[in-house]
């Protein structure tokens, strides 16, 4: 079972282990409640996942740790689990499949591990850990539904009491529950006035469907740029802990996430995967019942693959209202496209792509679309400009 006394041991295993991340304050990301952040993004690792693998792995009976571990991952669990075993001096297997990206392939052989890649997906991989599992007598460090790997994740719960007992809330990223689970036991048996809010992402709503409906559900699939927390279905052991000590659970779209990670890179100067923003995403558009209320977001990793993160920030830039576009159609004839330029450099927007179009549904045969770029301050920068292009005769069409 999982006690107080297993995580408070689990503190003092991992003091070698894992790098205690300091809580900070932030400015100018929200205006609804005071906000601080608890970067586990700045774990060694780049994610939480070290805690709970960290302190399964130290538990271990010798001759298990004789015999290696292995687990399932294409992510933060797979080298939180590969750095945990290379620390106490035992073998490691992680199975990938074969489609997972070479930086993550890479980093997890970086951390010791031996690395078996299998031809399918995650489920495939899966199913080759276990299989190796009860050929080879690994232990098998499942990346959540386990009382060690959660009572490792807990840790971070004594961190936020050690270091901020004060705090009205704190808000928690939910993926198969492991973390959230921990943190909330932890805090809940410490303080229970404290609040302990999760959070899923729109596309993977797995914990939220849930708790809601009484009985663990699976999804049929997933969809999100989190995808460290895109799983289709809650631990038996995380769904019971989350129904008795979470408070509430929220959800987020892609593009609220976006506008997270995007705030934490220019606010904080941070970087965070978007399963780690989600916690943010939940403050900044109003998801909980926060306002007034000091409040700890968990960011819980910054593994963000480098290829898309300019895509997402640009998402960001879209929902926030920082980048707009706009469709606007004209009679093709000198001067319109200065006079357009005029207007948004005169409202102080700065145009960046200007695209021209003859074709399509346009009722005069000397029409044309101009499709413009632009950025902007925010959404009433937008309303501002568009409505001065209309008062000098320019049709908006989108």
């Amino acid at each position: 079972m999982l006690t107080l006394d297993k995580i408070f041991q689990a503190s003092v295993v991992l003091k070698n282990i894992v790098r205690s991340t300091s809580i900070v304050s932030t400015s100018g990301i929200t205006d609804e409640c005071e906000l601080y952040l608890k970067p586990e993004n700045l774990q060694y690792t780049g994610s939480f996942k070290l805690r709970g693998s960290g302190y399964k792995i130290a538990m271990l009976s010798d001759e298990e740790k004789a015999k290696g571990v292995i687990a399932c991952s294409a992510g933060n669990h797979a080298q939180g689990v590969a750095l945990a075993a290379s620390k106490c001096g035992i073998s490691s297997l992680i199975c990938l499949p074969d489609s997972a990206p070479i930086s993550k392939v890479e980093a997890t052989k970086g951390y010791g591990a031996e690395v078996c890649l299998v031809n399918g997906c995650y489920d495939d991989a899966y199913a080759k850990a276990l299989q190796l599992k009860e050929e080879k007598g690994y232990t098998f460090v499942h990346p959540f539904d386990d009382e060690d790997v959660i009572a490792g994740q807990g840790t971070v719960g004594l961190e936020i009491i050690n270091e901020f007992a004060d705090a009205d809330a704190v808000i928690v990223p939910i993926g198969g529950g492991g973390l959230i689970s921990g943190v909330a036991y932890a805090i809940k048996s410490l303080k229970p006035s404290i609040k302990v809010y999760g959070v899923q992402a729109q596309g993977a709503p797995s914990m939220y469907n849930s708790i809601n409906h009484g009985k663990i559900e699976c999804l049929s699939s997933v969809s999100t740029i989190a995808d460290g927390i895109a799983v289709k279905q809650p631990g038996e052991n995380t769904f019971e802990l989350v129904k008795n000590y979470v408070d509430d659970i929220a959800l987020v779209t892609e593009d609220e996430i976006s506008s997270a990670i995007l705030a934490l890179i220019e606010k904080q100067k941070m970087i965070a995967e978007g399963a780690g923003a989600v916690s943010v995403a939940a403050a900044m558009f109003g998801k909980l019942p926060i306002q007034g209320k000091k409040v700890v977001s968990l960011v819980s990793g910054g593994n963000i693959d480098v290829s898309i993160l300019s895509r997402v920030i640009e998402r960001g830039l879209m929902k926030s209202g920082r980048e707009s576009n706009l469709l606007i159609e004209l009679i093709d004839k000198p001067g319109q496209l200065k006079d357009v330029s005029r207007i948004i450099a005169d409202c102080g927007g700065n145009v960046t792509s200007v695209h021209h179009e003859r074709n399509g549904d346009i009722k005069a045969i000397n029409g044309c679309y101009l499709r413009i770029t632009m950025e902007t301050r925010n959404y009433d920068h937008v309303q501002e400009i568009v409505k001065a292009l209309k008062k000098e005769g320019f049709k908006i069409v989108e």
